[in-house]
């Protein structure tokens, strides 16, 4: 068969060397995830990270209001929004949320244990979006797979979060990268 004067072998010659080609290129991917990761999720979870510190730079270890608010918003309502009269375990777990907005993105930023960060990074993303869901009541935000719109805070744009971190799991950081660097200086 021929199509436009180029035979369908030919054709699907040069489509199968441009796909060979292509599928050689290891550090496409997770070079383009890190890219994307830095332009899009980046400087949102940096942001977010900031709105929980308390003042000054030991805001870091000391959690604002807000902190709680966000992130264990009906156990910080129970105990009248008073942080004191939470328990060492909250305490943990907003602290270590806190650090962890800043930490992931900062380790998948260098390409420094990249696939830990980013596995880490998938978990906060599931606890961020339960805690919208059920914390924070956001059932209108969560939306549907498989319907016509697109842009469902929760399941649609987080779903993509997750698989764009999954190519940094699976792929790692590629090759300009902290891990790169120590790879090679271990290798030597």
């Amino acid at each position: 068969m021929e199509l436009m004067g180029v035979s369908m072998s030919r054709l699907l010659g040069v489509y199968d060397a441009a796909t060979l080609w292509l599928a050689r290129q290891e550090w496409l991917l997770p070079t383009l995830a890190r890219l994307v990761f830095a332009a899009v999720l980046a400087v949102y979870f940096f942001n977010s990270g900031r709105t929980k510190m308390g003042d000054g730079l030991a805001g870091l270890w000391t959690p604002s209001t807000g902190a709680y608010v966000q992130i264990l918003p009906k156990t910080f309502e129970a105990a009248g929004y008073d942080a004191t009269a939470l328990g060492a375990f909250h305490h943990a777990v907003v602290l270590g949320g806190t650090l962890a907005e800043f930490l992931l993105p900062a380790l998948i930023l260098l390409g420094l244990f990249t696939r830990i960060a980013a596995v880490g990074m998938i978990g906060f993303v599931f606890l961020q979006s339960l805690t919208d869901i059920y914390g924070h009541s956001q059932f209108d935000a969560l939306g549907r797979w498989f319907d016509r719109f697109p842009d469902a805070a929760i399941l649609d744009q987080r779903a993509l979060w997750v698989v764009l971190l999954m190519i940094l799991v699976v792929k790692g950081a590629g090759p300009l990268s902290a891990d790169k660097l120590l790879l090679a200086r271990l290798t030597r």
